[in-house]
């Protein structure tokens, strides 16, 4: 199916119903990401900055798009610093870590403009909400701008719609700053990849997201676009896992998506120059 057609119009729409009579949703309002998150949050690409990144242009826009990534169990806090300094070199959106570096990476970054994400419930996202919501007040606490968090995908594919909306909305409530959901594409049927965003975006977060990149699968070009058809404007769309190239970075933002994750920033960028 592609995801711009009528049929597929359809069933987002048929998904959207289902969902605002069981979460109880009031259908008249309007659920965009929260006035926490800022415009350079969801920066745009029209076919002609496309066509300058394939040339090797605009790379500082590319760059900040780029949330800079490591959260390999093995990373220790000498990589940490490697990976703060890459983004600070290369000016990229932000870097993603681990909760528990997040004060270290604050204090690299304190006098930069790079943001610093944190990732919630990783990877797995199998624990309690009250879990999830509190690893989240913390690391805002020690200095995280962004909240990436991953859904309860059981919960999700055992049909407690419900259960996973007030999971979102608990880790949502506890950030107060924008939240990214992780809904692991890999595992989930096309239906459940529309419910899930849905449910997302009726939670109010600012993204939505493909990949943990520890499951059996990253970002595909199709799950993008079914994504953006899904989400439309209300939230962002972001990449991740596998994102390791220059050629499917451009393609992902064709997709649809205004955020990429990846530990392969510097080398894109490299890449593009020499394009």
């Amino acid at each position: 199916m592609t995801w711009n057609g009528e049929e597929a119009k359809s069933k987002i729409e048929e998904m959207r119903s289902i969902l605002i009579s069981e979460l109880e949703i009031d259908a008249s309002a309007e659920y965009k990401y929260p006035a926490t998150s800022k415009l350079e949050d969801f920066p745009t690409f029209p076919a002609t900055v496309v066509k300058e990144l394939k040339s090797g242009k605009s790379l500082d826009r590319l760059a900040r798009t780029f949330d800079h990534t490591l959260l390999k169990t093995e990373g220790q806090p000498c990589d940490i610093e490697k990976l703060c300094n890459e983004a600070l070199e290369s000016k990229f959106y932000s870097v993603c870590v681990n909760s528990l570096f997040v004060k270290q990476a604050r204090e690299l970054l304190k006098d930069s403009k790079i943001n610093l994400a944190a990732v919630v419930g990783f990877p797995l996202g199998a624990m309690s909400s009250a879990a999830k919501a509190e690893e989240a007040r913390l690391a805002v606490a020690d200095g995280a701008d962004e909240i990436d968090m991953v859904l309860s995908v059981g919960l999700l594919k055992a049909g407690e719609n419900k259960a996973v909306f007030e999971d979102i909305k608990a880790v949502v409530k506890a950030s107060k700053t924008p939240v990214k959901v992780i809904i692991e594409t890999c595992l989930l049927s096309d239906e459940e990849k529309i419910k899930a965003c849905l449910i997302a975006v009726f939670a109010k977060v600012a993204f939505v997201k493909t990949s943990t990149g520890f499951s059996s699968g990253g970002a595909t070009v199709e799950d993008i676009a079914l994504m953006r058809a899904t989400v439309g404007e209300s939230c962002g769309v972001k990449a991740s896992g596998g994102v390791r190239t220059l050629e499917k970075a451009i393609a992902m933002l064709e997709a649809g998506a205004n955020r990429i994750g990846t530990s392969s920033g510097a080398k894109i960028l490299e890449e593009g120059k020499s394009a």
